[in-house]
């Protein structure tokens, strides 16, 4: 949820690809029918929704689906952050249903034509196929590109004007596309008035059958289960779930229905989660409809294991709920009064039980794009939980009856003119908040490793931002970073509800400013909670490497100061007991370190991982020369984008893929605006990490296994010229351009397919820089 903030849409139009160059053949033999989802919708899937999908799909035009390309494109952008006033919310198969109602919203036809004119698509298309690239040269640097792209989004009776204006701008925009079999096939179909079927997904009987369980589950009668039904619905409204033992590729999500179980589900869409539904409803399971796109997928499993563990944490205590708490502003403000009845032990091992699935909601999210947002966060570092026996508010009912009023969240009120009043208001109860909890804390033993949760493989996770972006995987990847986050169940829950269940995409500057502002606050408790691990006379010195220059500004003016008496129960050396806490956690892993790191984290000669064979072990040997090393030393850093992909090939046809990210260094993140002045780019570094770790990929490098060596090579020595990089990017580099572009760029797709199924997703494109 981070990355909705703020920003301004993109504006790439239609498929973000290039048409091909040779003119299309000449044919007589008249067209079969064309079928939409057999013929059109597998050309968007493969072409076009990597431009053209979620919050940020360019004049929110949305080609995954039937009922996206019906809808159409608005001139009305998403992420407006400077807006005075909220906009209605246009969340495709949730706002509205069918053309007729989204023109009622302010959408306009694709498909249509007008006055014997062919319909806009056919005219973009046409555009483009008549400018088409040279292959494997840069985009002209006349055409802008990705988020900085201006959003035009002409009406059809605008199309001249655009196209006079943009030469060589044309749909599919910049990027080698369209077959000539596709582009005729697309315009035949737009000629013949482009019909649309759809068969909307529909469950197994398999998965039917476990509907059925949970849905009797979530809406079973009484206070006591109605309460515990909405404490889960408001944390698994945004997954996307999937059954044990269900279909590939079906996914449902949880909504709140006017109609009950059995029955076709009527959905009321509200504009979050904990909003009031206006009448009586029932929890449904509703399949995800439309190709799924990687940003958006936040994956969820379920199954009688999953559904056997929820009864069990919320329904074996002898406790009862005794009332009903509304939807009022109060109650979504602050869920811990909200659902204060609900042990607070159930509530916070049921995040840790998924700790992944629930920092992945507010760290990469679905979102889609936000540098304002990100730019809270550092670029590389590591999440720790607590353990709920060493949590007070779970174990102290007194200090919960404390705290609980003092963890009310900000962005309820949107009012413009108060939100420097607010924002003073809800700082200062923090603030209050976290004096309690280091006077509390300071009575209780000296923290030590039973204090940290190690439950499952979600105990240990590591979170790569990508400047406006940001992925979270599961254990240890990576050279030591330098901060590391400390989540309690305060700070989990208030994190969940600011930046998922309470922020609304399509709210005024005033919302999403207190968001943003609050998130700060919430990063530097994560740093704090994991500050008491250390020496007491080191902390002040690690905080002031964590806010450097105007940071220490930041920390004066809405920082509560830190507890640098009580004493630590941790065995750390005093020179540096960070870095040694870091390489004890890494030593005490164990199994929970699901993703073991000897790339970047070398202590010996052999720096690859076991049972990848002699030709990647040599691959990811020659690999590790690049990582763990400052820009200072390594200066090819200054010229790579956030995440570049690595595709290596073998003689016999393996392939394994890398993920390599360019980790910024800032003096501090502390601040709204102004990150560039922050930056420290002499200390930037790079980690590569087998996997796509990014839901938008800003190039790919593909290189023979053989050639790896080289490329190292040609790395190390690139920071002498401009052309030695050029060089690089010429030899191996996949650009824009290349005919085998979407290849490549969708092997990613497969690749992910292959390695994490449940994950698989269509990459974003619109990050995809013109190197």
């Amino acid at each position: 949820m981070l990355h909705r903030v703020f920003a301004t849409v993109v504006a790439l139009m239609f498929c973000g690809a290039a048409l091909a160059q040779s003119p299309l053949p000449q044919s007589t033999v008249p067209h079969p029918a064309i079928s939409y989802s057999r013929d059109i919708q597998p050309i968007f899937t493969e072409k076009c929704v990597a431009c053209h999908a979620c919050n940020d799909a360019a004049c929110q035009l949305n080609l995954g689906s039937g009922e996206g390309v019906l809808r159409g494109a608005s001139k009305v952008p998403v992420y407006q952050g400077d807006r005075s006033q909220a906009v209605a919310p246009t969340r495709i198969f949730y706002d509205a249903q069918g053309p007729e109602a989204w023109r009622k919203k302010g959408f306009y036809s694709v498909l249509d034509g007008q006055s014997n004119q062919a319909a806009l698509m056919a005219k973009m298309l046409e555009f483009g196929h008549s400018a088409p690239l040279v292959p494997n040269a840069r985009i002209p640097d006349d055409i802008v590109l990705g988020l900085n792209r201006e959003n035009m989004c002409p009406l059809p009776q605008e199309f001249e004007g655009y196209a006079k204006s943009h030469p060589g701008q044309g749909m599919p925009l910049a990027v080698t596309g369209l077959s000539d079999a596709q582009y005729s096939t697309l315009q035949s179909w737009l000629a013949a008035g482009a019909p649309v079927d759809q068969t909307p997904l529909q469950a197994s009987p398999a998965e039917a059958a476990q509907i059925t369980d949970w849905e009797n589950l979530f809406n079973r009668p009484g206070s006591t289960e109605a309460l515990v039904a909405r404490w889960l619905y408001e944390h698994l409204f945004l997954a996307h779930i999937y059954f044990t033992g269900g279909e590939p590729g079906h996914f449902f999500q949880w909504v709140r229905s006017r109609t009950p179980s059995g029955q076709p589900v009527d959905l009321i869409a509200t504009r979050r989660p904990d909003d009031d539904p206006g009448t009586t409803f029932y929890y449904r399971l509703m399949p995800v409809q439309g190709v799924i796109v990687h940003k958006t997928h936040i994956t969820y499993p379920m199954g009688p294991q999953k559904l056997d563990r929820v009864k069990q944490l919320f329904y074996s205590g002898n406790w009862h709920a005794t009332e009903l708490p509304g939807y009022s502003p109060q109650r979504r403000a602050n869920p811990f009064d909200t659902f204060k009845e609900i042990p607070a032990v159930a509530r916070y091992q049921f995040m840790l039980d998924n700790a992944e699935y629930f920092v992945r909601t507010f760290i990469r999210g679905p979102v889609c794009r936000g540098q304002i947002a990100t730019d809270v966060i550092r670029d590389h570092f590591w999440a720790l939980f607590q353990e709920p026996a060493h949590d007070r508010y779970i174990t102290d009912a007194v200090y919960r009856g404390k705290a609980t009023p003092l963890l009310a969240m900000p962005g309820q009120n949107d009012d413009v003119g108060s939100v420097l009043s607010l924002w003073h208001d809800y700082r200062d109860k923090r603030n209050e908040y976290e004096e309690l909890r280091s006077d509390a804390y300071a009575h209780m033993p000296p923290p030590g490793w039973a204090t940290l949760w190690a439950g499952n493989d979600n105990a240990l996770l590591t979170i790569f931002r990508h400047f406006d972006s940001a992925t979270v995987n599961k254990g240890l990847i990576g050279d030591l970073p330098t901060t590391v986050w400390l989540f309690d169940y305060p700070l989990l829950e208030r994190t969940y509800y600011q930046l998922v269940v309470n922020f609304d995409v399509y709210g005024n500057v005033s919302h999403q400013v207190q968001t943003r502002l609050y998130f700060d606050l919430i990063r530097n408790g994560a740093e704090v909670n994991f500050l008491r691990l250390m020496p007491a006379n080191k902390r002040d010195d690690i905080l002031g490497s964590w806010y450097q220059n105007s940071g220490k500004v930041k920390m004066w003016m809405d920082y509560q100061a830190i507890d640098d008496d009580t004493p630590t129960g941790m065995k750390l050396d005093e020179k540096d007991p960070k870095h040694d806490f870091q390489r004890k956690l890494v030593e005490r892993a164990g199994t929970l370190n699901a993703t073991p790191d000897p790339i970047n984290r070398c202590t010996g000669a052999y720096c690859s991982r076991p049972g990848i064979g002699p030709v990647f072990s040599d691959v990811e040997q020659s690999l590790s020369r690049l990582v763990s090393r400052p820009a200072a030393g390594l200066r090819v850093i200054d010229r790579l984008p956030e995440a570049t992909m690595l595709r290596i090939q073998d003689g016999s046809g393996k392939r394994i893929v890398y993920s390599m990210l360019r980790n910024r260094a800032h003096g501090n993140v502390a601040f709204l605006l102004g990150e560039a002045y922050r930056y420290q780019p002499g200390l930037d570094s790079l980690t590569i990490y087998p996997g796509v770790l990014s839901s938008y990929p800003n190039f790919i490098f593909n290189i023979p296994a053989n050639e790896v060596s080289a490329f190292v090579d040609a790395m190390e020595q690139a920071h002498e010229h401009k052309e030695a990089f050029e060089k690089i990017v010429e030899r191996w580099g996949v650009r824009r351009s290349n005919p085998l572009f979407w290849t490549y760029f969708h092997d990613l797709d497969h690749y992910i397919q292959e390695t994490e199924p449940a994950e698989a997703g269509v990459l974003d494109m619109n990050r995809y820089e013109n190197l």
